[in-house]
């Protein structure tokens, strides 16, 4: 028989292989257009089926990079490795030029983090860590008719738009226990991008490509690169010998993003003309909030806000003026977010040695609000709602694979912005072994 440690290094090496091969943008949304695209929620394979409730949770078998305050909970002996991936399938409704409703699906997969944490010393945890912080991938394309007093013949234009990239983050957190009943803790990211954004438009004069009119391409491109800093804390509270109730918070810091954008134009002329801007990002403040329950070890009830102040937050837009298309810093394209999430997870029977009497169930739901404005207009508001299980690899073991579904659905302001509903599945697996135990012979 294979031994336990020797089948988690292949399942892990398999996992990290394949999910390295997916797509990694992990958007279809024409929304990822605007500002800095679609947010990751950054959630794990632990609280995925929770709806990523996680500013309470503080459980030292598992890696919270929510809340850096977490990590001095990590058991001494424990090295932990998580990682897990997502595939999605969306539905995509929106409205026609002509007013007729149109619709098409779209299927991706990506990887949405992999962590690690240990603890150091008594009181003191470590975690690091990649994952997505914001994800860039759409192509769509509007077909509409071209207002023309002097051609008799009927021209349209199709304009085609695409994107890829997103920003990417890696982490090195710690988590330190000054008190018996307080924990603080820090994470310190650094982020980089391939922010990359295309407009091709075409003439067409009763159905065939216009030779009159030139094709126009612009293309947006940045390369971003900064840091970013979350604080935690967390204060569990014994209630009774049967209840805990643990509270958490954190605060992300903001700051100006000091990279250039550059917007190319170019005809199928060959004219060009070219237009370049700096310190056209910033990262928000954020905060959030959240309290976890726990009763005898078997039932966790959990829940989370969080508020991120994007209004006022730079970002490049175009403008037209006397001298042609110019990029430009914009502060009025943003508007503050809000995020609540509620969680529940059940396990039978904490210590039994039965196989079920160790697997954890898991529920969930969300809310959000846009942080994007889409001409003018508010972006569209997100509901969720996730449910899953963690499976043992094995009775004599802690490590975990961790499946979770989700629905959701993003519901746009105005009936001329597209509407968007997903189902996603959530893989992850969490690597829990004794790697620093002492062993004695006898």
């Amino acid at each position: 028989m294979i031994p336990i440690k020797r089948l988690l290094s292949l399942v892990l090496t398999t996992f990290i292989v394949s999910s390295l091969t997916a797509q990694t943008n992990g958007s279809n949304s024409s929304y990822s257009r605007f500002g800095l695209g679609t947010l990751n929620d950054q959630s794990q394979g632990f609280n995925r089926g929770m709806a990523g409730v996680a500013q309470g949770f503080r459980e030292g078998t598992q890696v919270n990079l929510k809340n850096p305050a977490s990590y001095s909970a990590i058991d001494s002996l424990t090295f932990l490795f998580d990682a897990g991936m997502s595939m999605q399938m969306g539905r995509f409704v929106g409205q026609t030029a002509s007013g007729h409703t149109a619709s098409t699906r779209a299927f991706n997969a990506s990887l949405d983090y992999v962590t690690a944490g240990m603890r150091i010393v008594k009181g003191l945890g470590l975690s690091f860590g990649f994952l997505p912080y914001s994800s860039i991938g759409y192509n769509f394309t509007v077909v509409s008719p071209v207002t023309n007093a002097v051609s008799p013949t009927a021209i349209t234009s199709k304009t085609t738009y695409t994107g890829n990239g997103g920003l990417h983050e890696m982490y090195l957190g710690i988590g330190w226990r000054p008190f018996a009943d307080l924990s603080i803790g820090a994470n310190i990211g650094y982020l980089w991008s391939e922010y990359s954004h295309s407009l091709t438009q075409k003439f067409y004069e009763d159905g065939t490509a216009s030779s009159t009119y030139n094709t126009q391409n612009s293309e947006w491109s940045s390369d971003i690169k900064t840091y970013k800093i979350d604080l935690g804390v967390q204060y569990p509270v014994r209630l009774n010998k049967d209840n805990l109730l643990t509270l958490g918070a954190t605060a992300s810091i903001g700051h100006r993003i000091g990279n250039d954008v550059q917007l190319i134009r170019y005809t199928s002329q060959g004219d060009t003309l070219s237009s370049k801007t700096s310190n056209a990002f910033d990262l928000p403040y954020s905060i959030s909030a959240g309290v976890a329950w726990n009763y005898k070890n078997k039932l966790t009830l959990g829940a989370d806000y969080t508020q991120e102040m994007w209004s006022g937050c730079r970002v490049p837009v175009s403008r037209t003026t006397n001298e042609g298309t110019e990029i430009v810093v914009s502060t009025n394209e943003y508007k503050n977010r809000h995020h609540i999430a509620v969680g529940a997870e059940y396990m039978p029977h904490p210590t039994g040695r039965k196989y079920g009497d160790r697997i954890r169930y898991k529920l969930g739901a969300s809310y959000s609000s846009s942080y994007i404005k889409v001409n003018g207009h508010d972006g569209p508001t997100e509901y969720g709602v996730t449910a899953g299980v963690a499976l043992p690899i094995s009775v004599s073991t802690r490590s975990l694979i961790n499946v979770s579904v989700e629905w959701m659905k993003r519901t746009p302001s105005v009936s001329s912005q597209i509407k968007e509903n997903y189902f996603m599945v959530h893989l992850g697996i969490t690597f829990n072994e004794r790697w620093f135990a002492k062993w004695k012979l006898q």
